[in-house]
């Protein structure tokens, strides 16, 4: 039976540094079904400098580009308080709380709060000292391979490795780092080349529109689908347009089910639900037309017909040169009992 696929709702910084709006975000993941909610945990004067330039996907979906990166991301940081705010209220609603730390003053708070999984997103896969920070908590981590090849992911895995993280409780997501990613660079079949060559356990990150790339990427076998989702996409914000609505949310995670429950353990086999149709959808052995008893049967006498609880016309060839024992009619489904 196909495992269960861990669902990472991204909330992401769609709450636009409102409280509020991160509560709701909450309770619409925790609705949808979703495994986890995730935020992002950071301190603007640790992540971007003064006067570095939005991202293109930032000022446009901002519609200010002159706005620099520091400006958009300091009205966007939640406070330690909304950290503690955000997990009580995860656990009165029954998701658990993820959140990605982008400096490694961030990572030290996130970890004091005793998260369970450590989110590394794409943009810090070759950030030296963080990576070491995250290996050294020893805790199961996620790492999005946005903007990497082959060399940079197994660059980032020795070194958390090295740092003192267990190498099987690292989780590789496949991820196109573009809002929305166009279909065309998705590359889903990279999922197959990430588990063959790295041997662990692959998932995720889309930010494509719509949900069909994310069930592919379940149907490929990723273990873990992350989708950023908003209460409105047509709220202020960088990447709100490239978010689902909950009412996509909740299709996803429905969907993602329903693609776990089909994929199933891979043997051919007749299925409970098949077998009561078997007799209406195959055909059996039947008389072509009228049969005198003990004329020898040839192959022009036969004709194949539904029902097929009769003898299989795989059989066909034990029935020809048989002699009938009576008369049979026109359409006469054959049963080893009529043949001589």
């Amino acid at each position: 039976m196909r495992k269960h696929t861990i669902i990472i709702a991204e909330a992401g910084v769609n709450h636009n540094g409102d409280l509020n709006n991160a509560l709701r975000l909450i309770e619409e993941a925790a609705s949808a079904g979703a495994d986890f909610v995730k935020f992002q945990t950071f301190r603007t004067e640790s992540l971007v400098s003064a006067d570095a330039m939005q991202a293109e996907y930032q000022s446009k979906n901002m519609g200010e580009s002159s706005m620099s990166q520091f400006q958009m991301l300091k009205k966007l940081e939640l406070s330690e308080k909304d950290h503690h705010a955000l997990m009580k209220y995860c656990n009165e609603c029954g998701i658990r709380f993820l959140s990605t730390a982008f400096d490694n003053e961030s990572m030290d708070f996130l970890a004091s709060l005793g998260i369970e999984y450590i989110k590394v997103p794409s943009g810090e896969i070759t950030n030296l000292s963080y990576l070491r920070k995250v290996g050294s908590l020893k805790k199961k981590i996620i790492l999005s391979t946005g903007m990497s090849v082959m060399k940079d992911i197994s660059d980032a895995i020795k070194v958390l490795t090295d740092s003192g993280t267990n190498r099987n409780d690292i989780y590789v997501l496949h991820c196109t780092t573009e809002y929305p990613a166009p279909y065309s660079e998705v590359n889903l079949n990279v999922l197959k080349t990430l588990a063959s060559e790295l041997k662990l356990p692959v998932g995720y990150s889309d930010h494509t529109q719509g949900i069909e790339v994310a069930l592919a990427a379940v149907a490929l076998g990723a273990v873990i689908i992350e989708k950023h989702f908003t209460l409105d996409k047509e709220m202020p914000g960088p990447d709100h347009k490239a978010s689902l609505d909950p009412q996509e949310l909740h299709g996803l995670v429905k969907a993602i089910r329903n693609v776990e429950a089909a994929m199933g353990d891979g043997i051919k086999r007749v299925t409970d639900s098949e077998k009561k149709n078997m007799s209406a959808a195959r055909k059996s052995i039947h008389t072509a037309a009228e049969i005198k008893k003990g004329q020898v049967i040839t192959n022009t006498d036969l004709v194949m017909l539904r029902p097929g609880d009769g003898i299989s016309p795989m059989e066909s060839g034990l029935v020809e040169g048989k002699k009938a024992k009576s008369d049979l009619k026109k359409n006469h489904k054959i049963s080893w009992e009529d043949l001589e």
